[in-house]
């Protein structure tokens, strides 16, 4: 018997109710059909059959046959397909009209009002915004290795997410952006750290020779992940956290922050560490 799984997920895919997905598919496999045969072979429930079989008709999935009963005639596999296209292409433009019809009165309504507002906003909520540690800081960061046109630095303890965004890791790195990661030297470490760090630095320097790695020497206030930073204060993006020793990861928050200055201080701390407080493992 043939695998339905995919044409399951089809059915979902252009919204069609469950008694519509059922109706239809009993249609395709059984032919051309009245209501209660179509009831008796699929059991959608009498009360039901008529209301699903006219939505299917005006959604031109089905044509309906008229006669004494009527009988209803599943169109094609590949018109329903068309029609479904056309469908949603018809719901866009009608709701892209609705949008229009009502743009000039949102605008003059919220727009003095959003800027009534923003002139409330502090400096702090300028510079940067959060996000909880986990799922959501480690979305930001595959967005900024996405989005990186340069460069990405990292400052971290072990890379102990490297497994969540290692694919966009790698198609960043395959897009020519340079990557340079900057490690707390594992003498400062857990034991389950430490070794979670030799694990990853195990499969970055087997898989991804040309990033370049380094250890600072002594323990650091801050991780995190800068892309793009611009000495002239235009560009870059960064999240980060600082350390905060009895404060269990999950309930942490990370800040991320779009502010060319920030990103570029944030930079030259980085720069700093890197050049004069830290080592390569292969040179002890």
């Amino acid at each position: 018997m043939a695998d339905t799984s995919g044409a399951d997920q089809l059915f979902e895919h252009i919204d069609l109710s469950e008694y519509e997905r059922i109706a239809l598919k009993g249609l395709l496999m059984h032919g051309r059909s009245t209501a209660p045969n179509l009831v008796d072979a699929t059991g959608i429930p009498n009360a039901r059959i008529y209301s699903v079989l006219e939505e299917l008709a005006e959604r031109g999935f089905v044509k309906i046959i008229p006669g004494r009963p009527k009988e209803y005639q599943p169109k094609p596999p590949e018109k329903i397909l068309e029609r479904a296209v056309e469908n949603h292409k018809q719901e866009f433009e009608s709701f892209c009209d609705g949008i229009n019809d009502l743009r000039a009165e949102f605008l003059e309504t919220f727009e003095p009002q959003y800027r009534r507002a923003s002139e409330d906003i502090s400096p702090t909520e300028e510079l940067f915004y959060v996000v909880d540690v986990g799922e959501a800081s480690e979305s930001e960061t595959r967005s900024m290795y996405r989005d990186a046109g340069e460069e990405i630095n990292v400052l971290t303890k072990s890379f102990e997410y490297f497994q969540r965004v290692k694919p966009t890791f790698e198609n960043t790195l395959d897009r020519g952006i340079e990557i340079n990661l900057l490690f707390l030297d594992p003498t400062h470490l857990s034991t389950h750290n430490a070794q979670l760090q030799q694990e990853v630095l195990n499969e970055l320097n087997a898989e991804f020779p040309s990033v370049d790695i380094r250890f600072s020497e002594e323990p650091l206030p801050w991780r995190g992940t800068l892309a793009d930073p611009s000495m002239e204060y235009d560009t870059g993006v960064a999240i980060f956290l600082v350390e905060e020793k009895d404060v269990p990861l999950h309930m942490r928050q990370a800040a991320v922050t779009e502010n060319g200055s920030f990103v570029a201080g944030l930079k030259r701390y980085f720069d700093l560490i890197w050049e004069y407080e830290s080592f390569d493992a292969l040179e002890e």
